[in-house]
């Protein structure tokens, strides 16, 4: 049995999600304005990154992207807690992460409830785990934090505030760069073809979509992987697309794990951004072989 699965224009089965990756690579070249106090979508997701010379795990809430920088929140004040039992790579060993989990839910609700601040995400790494918040006023935010890791005597922590009208703690720091976040979405269409019952072990075909500003745009791209297996499904020239109005389409049969996934997505996505073109997806069917 077989469905199919699109990231560019994700469609799961009988979808009912739209996501465009055109879109979102626009999206990161927007001028910040500060805007007032916004209600948003919550979108949390991980990735890892490599931090100080120290691998790390990121947690950041995505939706916060549209609507921050907040006027009234111009402060981060971030809290830092000493794992008792850090992994090797200084991440969070499994028998611990119950009571980081904890620590975390204590100083999110007490923090957000005491001092409207908002919650933005945490970095885990080299054997501490930081969260940051954005604040307006704090006043006694130092005594919250201490308030709350009384309940927690067995962990040491660290507490700081520093002044960030334009969130860039945020994001420069905490939010992924472009190619990280093409590849939380690579993740995120994974997981779906595992939800639905694929094991990823059947290699298969996988088409992807890529759109130009000019027919020799187009050309170049294709002179550059000539030599890598693709075959060219379409190519078309559409101007209700707009400045992008010349769309290529290949395919190749290919191994659909995470590592895999990212290795040919990354490197066609870097040849698009190289030639000004925008990588917008890739499909692939599910099989439960």
């Amino acid at each position: 049995m077989k469905k199919k699965i699109i990231i560019g224009t994700i469609i799961l089965a009988l979808t009912t999600t739209v996501f465009s990756m055109g879109f979102l690579d626009r999206l990161f070249g927007k001028t910040i304005t500060s805007q007032p106090k916004v209600e948003h979508q919550e979108e949390w997701e991980f990735y890892f990154s490599n931090v100080n010379d120290k691998l790390g795990s990121l947690f950041v809430d995505l939706g916060l992207y549209k609507v921050a920088p907040m006027t009234d929140k111009q402060n981060v004040v971030w809290v830092s807690i000493k794992m008792n039992n850090p992994r090797e790579d200084g991440l969070s060993s499994q028998e611990e992460s119950g009571a980081l989990g904890d620590i975390e839910d204590a100083l999110v609700s007490k923090i957000a409830s005491k001092h409207n601040s908002i919650y933005v995400g945490r970095l885990t790494s080299a054997g501490d785990r930081d969260l940051y918040f954005y604040f307006g006023d704090t006043t006694l935010y130092d005594k919250t934090i201490s308030d709350v890791m009384v309940a927690f005597p067995k962990y040491q922590f660290d507490f700081g505030v520093k002044e960030d009208k334009e969130w860039d703690g945020y994001f420069n720091f905490l939010y992924p760069t472009p190619q990280q976040y093409q590849s939380i979405q690579n993740r995120r269409v994974i997981d779906q073809l595992e939800i639905n019952g694929d094991k990823l072990i059947k290699e298969r075909e996988v088409f992807h979509w890529i759109y130009f500003k000019s027919d020799n745009d187009r050309e170049k791209f294709l002179e550059k992987i000539k030599n890598d297996n693709f075959t060219t499904v379409s190519k078309d020239r559409d101007k209700s697309w707009g400045e992008f109005a010349y769309s290529l389409q290949i395919k190749r049969v290919d191994k659909v794990d995470l590592n895999s996934v990212d290795e040919y997505v990354i490197y066609l996505w870097k040849i698009a951004n190289e030639l000004n073109a925008e990588y917008d997806g890739w499909e692939t069917s599910i099989e439960k072989d």
